[in-house]
C-alpha cells in the first residue's frame, strides 16, 4: 500500500505546484507583458482616474450621450448579475418590454411611429453588458445627441466614425461603435 500511496502524494504535490502556482504565474507574467491593458480590465481614465472599462457598458440615459444597448443584468449594467433574460422570442413579456422599447425609442430620438429601429436599441445583448452598440444605431441617435450638446450633427457623426470599430479580424461579427469611448470623446470635445 505504501507503494501506491507514495506516488500518488508526491504527484498530487507536483501537481498542484505546478497546476495551482506555477502555471498561473506564467500566464499572469505573459499578460501583463504581452498585454496589460487588456489583462488588468481595458480600463478608460479621465483625469487619472478609472471610469469604467471598453468592455462593460454603463448606463448613460441622459439626452447628451449616446445610450448602449438595453440591459438584462440585474438593475441594469451590474457586472455582479451579467446573464440574459432568458425569455424565449415568442415570449409575451419580452414582446412587451421590446414594444415598450420601440416606442420609448422613437420618442426620445424623435422618429415617426412607423420609423424602423435598430434591433440592438430595443434588445439586450447576451450578457447584459455589451459596450457596442451597431453604427445605424448610433447614427439615429446622432441628432438627439447634437442637438442636446449644442453641436453640429457633423461633428458627433465625425466621432461616431472615429469610434467604430471594424469586424474582428476582419470577418467575425459586425462593426460596433462603443459607447463610453465616445460619450467621452464627446465630452472632451465640447
Amino acid at each position: 500500500m505504501r507503494r501506491q500511496l507514495l506516488p500518488a502524494l508526491l504527484m498530487t504535490v507536483v501537481l498542484t505546484v505546478l497546476v495551482g502556482l506555477v502555471y498561473p504565474l506564467v500566464v499572469t507574467a505573459v499578460g501583463q507583458v504581452a498585454f496589460k491593458d487588456k489583462a488588468n480590465g481595458s480600463l478608460v481614465e479621465l483625469d487619472g482616474k478609472p471610469i469604467g472599462s471598453s468592455l462593460l457598458a454603463q448606463g448613460f440615459t441622459e439626452p447628451e450621450y449616446f445610450h448602449p444597448r438595453p440591459s438584462a443584468a440585474g438593475d441594469g449594467y451590474d457586472g455582479l448579475s451579467s446573464s440574459a433574460s432568458n425569455l424565449g422570442p415568442s415570449n409575451p413579456d419580452l414582446l412587451k418590454a421590446i414594444d415598450e422599447r420601440i416606442a420609448a425609442y422613437r420618442e426620445e430620438n424623435h422618429l415617426a411611429a412607423t420609423a424602423t429601429v435598430p434591433v440592438d436599441a430595443v434588445t439586450a445583448s447576451a450578457s447584459g453588458l455589451d459596450p457596442q452598440i451597431t453604427p445605424a444605431n448610433a447614427r439615429i441617435q446622432a441628432n438627439r445627441v447634437a442637438d442636446a450638446r449644442g453641436i453640429p450633427v457633423a461633428d458627433v457623426l465625425a466621432a461616431i466614425a472615429r469610434h467604430t470599430q471594424d469586424r474582428q479580424w476582419g470577418f467575425l461579427g459586425e462593426k460596433g461603435v462603443n459607447v463610453l469611448e465616445l460619450n467621452l470623446d464627446l465630452d472632451r470635445s465640447s
